[in-house]
């Protein structure tokens, strides 16, 4: 009697963890049909295959619902973890740059190169990791577990598709698609301030245009703890263009900085 009670112990032990694992199957199934729905309407192996890509733009920062300042900006991206930023607002210049593990910054007033901390890197590794084309690339892929989590409530008879990708040092970040559509709608995650503080970041994704048979939002806005905080706004978008490596490496001398970049 005592061996049998055991081994029906160790077969619903079993059985268990079977259908654990296959509940965790389902869910990563569905949340990948989700991802090659949202891919396919953002332009298939279009979408996948580029390389890099190049925004011009208005960056405007937010309060109450209204613009409170703006700069223009030239965004210079290599896929996965290379971006030059340059702002441009009252005939004052910044530029922040990454590659990897290394970053630096230009301070047009002062005329200053400054080789970035490690919280500024980090911050940048934070924003590859919780963005919409670094899910959507598979560039998570070994790092983080990809889930389903349901349908959630967008507007008046509309509703999101929502997926979790969830990395091994407990970052999460929820993701939610036009269940109609398959369109990317938000990207949700929070981060812990040094001192100690939780913020919830929102991005929210709109005004998709089709730019030689590949879809980009135009519009991204970012809401930190509930309030809209900053806008981007897209005039123009530019993919697979030739991107030179020197872009990204940190000039000896800050005067090269002062001229406009050109991407040719």
């Amino acid at each position: 009697m005592k061996l049998h009670f055991l081994s029906l112990i160790a077969a619903i032990f079993v059985g268990a963890v079977f259908a654990g694992q296959s509940y965790a199957q389902v869910t990563a199934n569905q949340a990948d049909a989700v991802i090659q729905k949202a891919v396919q309407n953002l332009g298939g192996d279009k979408y996948l295959k580029v390389t890099s890509q190049v925004g011009h733009g208005r960056f405007s920062l937010m309060k109450d619902g209204t613009v409170v300042s703006f700069q223009t900006f030239i965004d210079v991206i290599v896929f996965p973890d290379k971006e030059r930023t340059e702002f441009k607002g009252g005939g004052v210049k910044s530029i922040q740059t990454n590659a990897g593990n290394t970053g630096w910054t230009f301070d047009g007033d002062a005329e200053l190169v400054k080789v970035q901390g490690a919280k500024q890197v980090d911050d940048f590794k934070r924003g590859i990791r919780t963005s919409l084309d670094n899910l959507l690339r598979g560039n998570w892929k070994d790092e983080a577990k990809l889930t389903y989590v349901g349908k959630r409530q967008a507007s008046l008879g509309k509703r999101n598709d929502v997926i979790r990708l969830t990395y091994k040092d407990g970052l999460a970040v929820e993701f939610e698609f036009a269940a109609d559509t398959g369109l990317p709608a938000k990207a949700i995650f929070t981060h812990v301030t040094p001192d100690g503080e939780e913020i919830k970041e929102e991005d929210r994704y709109a005004q998709f245009v089709d730019v030689n048979g590949i879809r980009s939002a135009f519009i991204i806005d970012r809401f930190t703890n509930g309030s809209h905080a900053s806008r981007i706004n897209y005039e123009s978008i530019e993919h697979n263009k030739s991107i030179p490596d020197a872009i990204f490496v940190k000039p000896a001398n800050p005067k090269e900085l002062k001229k406009d970049l050109k991407i040719q």
